[in-house]
């Protein structure tokens, strides 16, 4: 293909997305992806991944939009007005309220003490799992970005559960240091851990539920959720449960799609440890 007409090709794809991005716009967004900031954060995805903020300033408008439009000490409130935000201002990469479902009914039936999220991102997750959890639990939610952990202790206050949440600033595999914090300063103890949720970089899924495992965190009968296994996925994540199936882990896989939208499949994993490695 000669350059004048790949330049065309390239020109009218462009043109084509602008016309349906604008039409789903003027249709008031029925398809959540269809929209620039959606594709915004498609394009800087590896980006995205790696410093956990879009770089437009969403997540400091989510925080913003949210104190402004739902009523301080109402957890519904607040998670409805993070679903409207992500629906109707800008693309948000939260679990999501579909997805939320399945992570909802996974802490109902774990009914956990001690709960760890590796990717609080702005707190909807933790919201979701804060009004799940029983009453005397705790959840501690790990991010790198340290906006997005104030970003979350403000949306959680507003919401009235900052009682019952810590964001730590780091990660689980940054040579020991968050470990350490988690062991000496949180309690982390053998067999103490009894949920999990992993929605950080897909990259570090293994990586990390490896490094949980050696430290001898979790007990038979903790249980493992992590989303995105599908979409942007997680594929060695997935592999190593399905090949550990029956005898370190029992594992229910969800069928989902991806955050906002109908069109995009993804994986929810919902895992079951049985015993010691």
């Amino acid at each position: 293909m000669t350059a004048p007409r790949l330049l065309r090709g390239v020109l009218l794809a462009g043109g084509a997305v602008a016309a349906a991005v604008v039409a789903n716009e003027l249709a008031g967004k029925p398809i959540p992806f269809l929209r620039w900031s959606a594709l915004r954060m498609l394009v800087d995805l590896p980006g995205l991944d790696k410093r956990g903020q879009v770089g437009d300033g969403r997540e400091r408008a989510l925080a913003l939009y949210v104190i402004k439009n739902s009523r301080g000490g109402d957890i519904d409130d607040v998670i409805r007005a993070i679903d409207e935000f992500a629906r109707k201002k800008s693309f948000l990469m939260n679990v999501g309220d579909e997805k939320g479902e399945i992570l909802d009914a996974a802490v109902r039936r774990a009914k956990p003490k001690l709960l760890l999220e590796l990717g609080t991102y702005c707190g909807y997750s933790a919201l979701r799992t804060i009004r799940a959890m029983p009453a005397d639990a705790r959840l501690y939610s790990i991010d790198i970005n340290s906006a997005n952990a104030r970003i979350a202790r403000q949306i959680w206050e507003h919401a009235g559960v900052g009682d019952r949440v810590t964001a730590v600033v780091g990660m689980i595999g940054d040579s020991g240091t968050t470990i350490a914090r988690l062991r000496n300063d949180y309690g982390f103890t053998e067999a103490a851990l009894d949920f999990v949720f992993l929605d950080h970089h897909k990259s570090a899924y293994l990586t990390d539920l490896r490094r949980i495992l050696e430290e001898g965190w979790l007990h038979p009968g903790s249980v493992v959720v992590a989303d995105n296994v599908k979409f942007p996925g997680a594929p060695d994540y997935l592999a190593y449960l399905r090949a550990n199936e029956a005898t370190l882990w029992r594992t229910v896989e969800h069928e989902t799609h991806a955050e906002y939208q109908k069109v995009i499949k993804d994986l929810v994993t919902e895992s079951e440890f049985l015993g010691k490695v």
